[in-house]
C-alpha cells in the first residue's frame, strides 16, 4: 500500500503515470519558454517564405473569392459569404492573416480600396492582382501598392482556345512597363506548357489546380456523358496534370483551388490530404493561394498550421 492509503500501482502503470506527467511538464515548459517577459501573447511562427523578383512573401497565400462572393458551390454560399463578408470584416480576416503569417493577398482590382486602408493602418501585407484591362487600370493598381498583375484566368484561357495568344503577351509587356511583376493565371496545363516553350517575358503564373471549365462536350467525351448542367465539374485526375507543368518551369507558381473550390473542406482528413499533396508535389520556390472563410473556425491559423506541416523542408 502507498503512504495514503492507496494501492500500490504496477510498474507498467507508474511509469506511464510518470512519462504523462513528464510529457505535460515538457509542454508547460516549452509554452513557457514561447511566452515574452512582459506576457503578451507570442507572435505565431513565420511561414514558409517564396521570392518572386525583389519580393518575398509567405508561401500561403490569401485568395479573394470568399471575400467578394464568389464560392463556385451555389448561389445560397455565396449569399452567406456576401452576408458575413462586410468591408469591416475582410480587413479583420486579413488582419488575423497576418498575425499567423500570411503577408500577401491575391484579388481583383476592385479590392485596392480595401487593400490601400489596410496598409494605411500599418500592414506589411502584399497585394498581386488578377486583371486583363486597360493601361489606365494597371496604373491604378501600381499607384496603390500592388507588386504585381496576372493576366486574368479566364481571359486567358479563351484566349488561348481562340489563339489569340499575342494579346497575353501584349498586356504582359504593359504590365512590366508599369514596373510590376508579369503573370499568367490559367486553369489549363497546356497555357504554361505552351508559354514555356515560346520563351515569354514574365515572372510568374497562377496555376488552377483543376481545370474547372471543361465544355459540355469535352466532359462527355471524358466521362462518357454530359453531368447535370449544375455547378462546376472537379475531376480528380487534374491535380497532377496541372503539378507537372507547374515542375517543367522554373518560374514560381501559385497553385489555386487546391480545395476544389471548397468541395474538399467537408472533411479534415480530405484538407490535410489536399494540402500536403500540393506541397509535396510543387517546387520550393511555389506557393498556394486559398480562399479563407472564417465565419465558422479560425481558417487563417488551421491553413497557417498545414503549410508549416507540409511545406516544411522535410515534410
Amino acid at each position: 500500500m502507498a503512504p495514503d492509503g492507496r494501492p500500490d500501482e504496477a510498474p507498467d502503470s507508474a511509469r506511464r503515470t510518470f512519462l504523462k506527467a513528464a510529457g505535460a511538464a515538457s509542454v508547460a515548459l516549452a509554452a513557457a519558454s514561447r511566452q515574452p517577459a512582459d506576457g503578451a501573447p507570442a507572435p505565431e511562427p513565420k511561414l514558409p517564405q517564396l521570392r518572386i523578383g525583389s519580393h518575398a512573401f509567405s508561401r500561403l497565400i490569401c485568395g479573394a473569392n470568399p471575400f467578394n462572393a464568389g464560392s463556385h458551390l451555389s448561389v445560397f454560399v455565396n449569399h452567406q459569404m456576401r452576408k458575413y463578408y462586410t468591408p469591416e470584416q475582410i480587413l479583420k480576416t486579413l488582419r488575423r492573416c497576418e498575425k499567423v503569417g500570411i503577408t500577401c493577398w491575391q484579388s481583383g482590382s476592385g479590392s485596392l480600396g480595401l487593400y490601400r486602408q489596410l496598409v494605411d493602418a500599418g500592414s506589411t501585407m502584399k497585394f498581386i492582382a488578377i486583371a486583363a484591362g486597360d493601361d489606365a487600370e494597371i496604373k491604378r493598381l501600381a499607384d496603390g501598392g500592388c507588386i504585381g498583375i496576372a493576366h486574368h484566368g479566364e481571359v486567358t484561357d479563351s484566349l488561348f482556345k481562340q489563339g489569340k495568344t499575342d494579346q497575353m503577351r501584349d498586356y504582359l509587356k504593359r504590365v512590366r512597363d508599369a514596373g510590376l511583376l508579369a503573370g499568367i493565371s490559367t486553369h489549363m496545363p497546356d497555357v504554361v506548357d505552351t508559354v514555356e516553350s515560346k520563351g515569354w517575358d514574365l515572372d510568374y503564373y497562377m496555376t488552377c489546380v483543376y481545370e474547372r471549365h471543361r465544355s459540355a462536350a469535352a466532359l462527355e467525351k471524358l466521362l462518357g456523358q454530359a453531368p447535370i448542367p449544375v455547378g462546376e465539374v472537379y475531376l480528380p485526375n487534374d491535380p497532377p496534370r496541372m503539378f507537372k507543368a507547374m515542375r517543367q518551369t522554373k518560374r514560381p507558381c501559385l497553385a489555386f483551388k487546391i480545395l476544389a473550390a471548397g468541395r474538399l473542406s467537408e472533411r479534415k482528413e480530405w484538407v490535410e490530404r489536399a494540402f500536403r499533396d500540393t506541397f509535396r508535389s510543387i517546387k520550393p520556390n511555389d506557393g498556394a493561394i486559398v480562399g479563407i472563410y472564417d465565419h465558422y473556425s479560425d481558417q487563417p491559423a488551421e491553413c497557417a498550421d498545414l503549410v508549416r506541416r507540409f511545406a516544411a523542408p522535410n515534410a
